[in-house]
């Protein structure tokens, strides 16, 4: 393979190292504070993870921010220097750092005018990105131009699902996708949200169950109605360093899509997991558009 430009994403992905490692993806790695002190997402390389998710069970409050212009700069130049880009960017609608990044493709295309610099807005994040990620990455290796790679993400960012549930409201609350009443009497009532990938490019409530034993069916029936070509697909089982319950999760998944080709369980990155918290569970997959 030798294409005229390279393809590039970034950290949020949760992209598992060895595979951009294996097929050579550059990723752009996200920050993250964690007790006064920053960090960036490598996606698993140093294996933090499990650490990170006994730090906020003891009560530790993580945070996530914006990454500079100056930085995506840094990262791009020695790329666009030889190369045209595509750079495949979680959703926009869940973060402003969308803005920094159109500002360094600007600045490199004035000092690069012969370049090309494509920015495509998969309108996913975490595992859903992962597979629109793996997805596009085939034709490139095909030798596709960039334009047919491009077209492929926007064509199938609307199939890539994740169904999930989390296991303290409490993250939900601190990140503003609840009110501190609605998390105190969830908390109180055992209610578990479902909340699914929507149609806007953001983690959108779908439902309200009670109990996690009814939670975890939910997400596996909303994984059938959903999912298609099942035999064709590796559905990918994310949990935020819960590993037991997810291979339960797993085991329910198969019983109720026997047909599925394989499922991968990992463990959440922090970046995504400062935000839903330890105990979070998730199925995702290719299939029909999203409705929410």
């Amino acid at each position: 393979m030798n294409q005229t430009y390279v393809f590039i994403t970034d950290s949020d992905s949760d992209l598992l190292y060895s595979i951009a490692d294996e097929k050579n993806i550059p990723v752009v790695q996200m920050p993250y504070m964690l007790e006064g002190k920053e960090y960036l997402d490598d996606n698993g390389r140093a294996g933090i993870e499990k650490g990170f998710f006994a730090k906020m069970r003891a009560g530790a409050s993580p945070s996530t921010s914006l990454l500079p212009t100056e930085v995506y700069l840094e990262f791009f130049e020695p790329y666009i220097k030889e190369k045209d880009i595509l750079f495949v960017a979680f959703s926009s609608q869940m973060s402003a750092t969308i803005n920094n990044v159109m500002e360094a493709r600007g600045i490199l295309l004035e000092k690069y005018p012969d370049r090309k610099f494509t920015v495509v807005d998969t309108l996913s994040i975490s595992g859903p990105q992962t597979l629109l990620i793996l997805g596009a990455h085939k034709l490139y290796e095909q030798g596709a131009a960039m334009e047919e790679v491009e077209k492929w993400i926007l064509d199938n960012r609307m199939r890539a699902h994740a169904w999930l549930t989390v296991d303290d409201l409490k993250y939900l609350r601190r990140g503003g996708r609840i009110s501190s009443t609605s998390a105190i009497f969830g908390t109180m009532l055992d209610i578990k949200p479902i909340i699914t990938l929507g149609k806007g490019g953001k983690m959108d409530p779908a439902e309200k169950v009670q109990g996690r034993k009814k939670a975890l069916r939910t997400i596996v029936e909303r994984t059938a109605e959903y999912i298609e070509n099942p035999e064709e697909q590796e559905v990918l089982l994310l949990h935020g360093d819960a590993e037991e319950e997810a291979l339960k999760l797993k085991d329910m998944l198969l019983q109720r899509i026997p047909e599925i080709k394989s499922v991968r369980l990992q463990i959440i990155g922090p970046v995504i997991g400062a935000h839903c918290g330890p105990g979070t569970l998730a199925i995702v997959f290719m299939g029909k558009e999203r409705k929410i």
